[in-house]
């Protein structure tokens, strides 16, 4: 049996065309896709693909991680009644960047995530303005961990409150990104833009692929979507 007949089920029709030009058969590349994004190092993954009958190089695999998560749509339009905001520093070539990300406590919908070079109001407000073009989130609460998003919310018209307890979906995830990328990225060789495309596709993982256990095993896109 042919690889790509074994492996139909990776196959998405909407993504055929973000690779019409590859030699490589679409459903091998969202494979290899799914395995990287699930987890895997590069390297291991080529050697999955590898006993597979695939040979294909580490730059090849990288490339096609990137072109899905330029061509990935973000996740539907929500109007979530609670959801929880926070930073986390990171590395991008040896300097520091701060990760922004907001996310549905009750479907577990990863909103949004972004790069910043710094952190503070500013940011804060640039991050949450770029929500509200996203998603419906003017009767919105938003549960936060530091004053200085009060000061943000206030600017776009937000109702926020200060919150240490019920937290925990985004402490979560951001437990999850953490895992990830100290495994595969303790630095990003490239630039700013290079992390937010590896962030894009974590955040289509995350919300259309990751089972999750508190959803009995469904992810957060079918959530909204029952």
């Amino acid at each position: 049996m042919e690889l790509a007949d074994l492996l139909k089920e990776t196959l998405d029709e909407e993504s055929q065309d973000v690779w019409e030009n590859e030699r490589t058969p679409t459903p091998v590349r969202r494979f290899g896709v799914r395995l990287h994004t699930a987890g895997l190092s590069t390297r291991e993954t080529v050697a999955i693909l590898d006993l597979l009958g695939v040979e294909r190089s580490h730059g090849a695999v990288w490339n096609w991680v990137h072109t899905l998560s330029e061509a990935q749509s973000d996740p539907p339009t929500a109007e979530p009644s609670r959801v929880a905001v926070d930073e986390k520093q990171i590395e991008v070539d040896g300097e520091k960047k701060w990760l922004y990300a907001v996310i549905d406590t009750d479907s577990r919908l990863l909103l949004e995530v972004d790069v910043f070079s710094r952190r503070g109001t500013d940011p804060a407000a640039a991050f949450l303005h770029r929500l509200t073009q996203k998603h419906d989130v003017a009767d919105t609460e938003f549960l936060v961990d530091a004053a200085g998003y009060l000061t943000a919310l206030e600017r776009r018209e937000l109702s926020g409150q200060l919150d240490y307890r019920e937290r925990n979906h985004i402490e979560k995830l951001f437990h999850i990104v953490t895992m990830r990328i100290n495994r595969f990225h303790p630095f990003w060789r490239g630039s700013q833009s290079s992390a937010k495309r590896w962030i894009q596709r974590f955040k289509h993982h995350y919300n259309h692929e990751r089972p999750n256990q508190a959803l009995n095993g469904q992810t957060p896109v079918e959530e909204v979507q029952n």
